[in-house]
């Protein structure tokens, strides 16, 4: 009879104690489902807060980028994004050089750029406008793809629509900042030198240089910016900035 008692109370307590960890784990699931948080002790995020904090990001991101390239040397004094000398004609630079045009060489570089930042203030809408279609699949991808994730995707969905919009802009800003005008005389001698000893003449279309040169620099921009966001907690300007990327490990 003893035995039988002492089995009943083993018994009895393992099935208290599973019943307790039962109870646990469904706390557990509903404080999650119900966005009060998890086991990080880290708010939960629903899907629709994951959306509206990578548009955000991207949003503030294009914006910041926007205010440090639309400016006198925005792009001409940075590096990273300076539109050089075009690559299709690095001939006519060479002979240029030759002929002693270093002051129109540098002329062109100069208007190159200055086409690219004039176009550059006319990008915000453009750019935001490009990530309203976000799908929830696609936010969580980027939210957990890791540095320029959210940029990567905005590069391949957005880059050939932009272009068609942008290109009207930098046509615009190319004719404000008068490029042609130094690039037309050193291109109209160049071309003029190869019909006499038959070597290729240049060709190269300004406002589409311009155009992708404009819009990739813009793109490093932004990825610098969505980078700080994601490293930086005093660059999450916005609550939901906070949580949302507060929520990465």
């Amino acid at each position: 009879m003893k035995k039988v008692l002492q089995i009943l109370m083993l018994t009895a307590f393992m099935i208290s104690s599973m019943g307790c960890e039962i109870l646990e784990g469904a706390a557990r699931d509903l404080s999650i489902e119900d966005g009060v948080g998890n086991e990080n002790n880290k708010p939960a995020l629903t899907n629709k807060e994951v959306i509206a904090g990578l548009k955000e990001a991207l949003t503030v991101g294009i914006k910041n980028a926007v205010d440090v390239t639309a400016v006198t040397d925005g792009f001409l004094a940075n590096q990273e994004i300076k539109l050089p000398f075009p690559e299709s004609a690095s001939k006519m630079k060479e002979k240029a050089l030759e002929w002693g045009l270093d002051n129109q060489v540098n002329k062109i570089v100069t208007t190159l750029n200055r086409a690219a930042e004039d176009a550059a203030k006319d990008a915000t809408p453009i750019f935001i406008d490009a990530i309203k279609n976000m799908t929830v699949q696609d936010g969580f991808s980027i939210l957990n793809g890791g540095e320029g994730a959210a940029t990567d995707f905005l590069r391949k969905k957005t880059t050939n629509e932009l272009i068609v919009v942008f290109a009207p802009k930098v046509q615009t800003s190319i004719e404000k900042v008068k490029l042609t005008e130094y690039w037309g005389p050193v291109s109209k001698r160049y071309n003029q030198a190869m019909s006499f000893t038959g070597g290729d003449k240049i060709e190269t279309d300004l406002n589409k240089y311009v155009t992708e040169r404009a819009i990739d620099g813009l793109f490093t921009m932004v990825e610098k910016e969505e980078n700080k966001i994601r490293k930086d907690p005093a660059a999450r300007v916005t609550d939901l900035l906070s949580k949302v990327f507060g929520s990465l490990k």
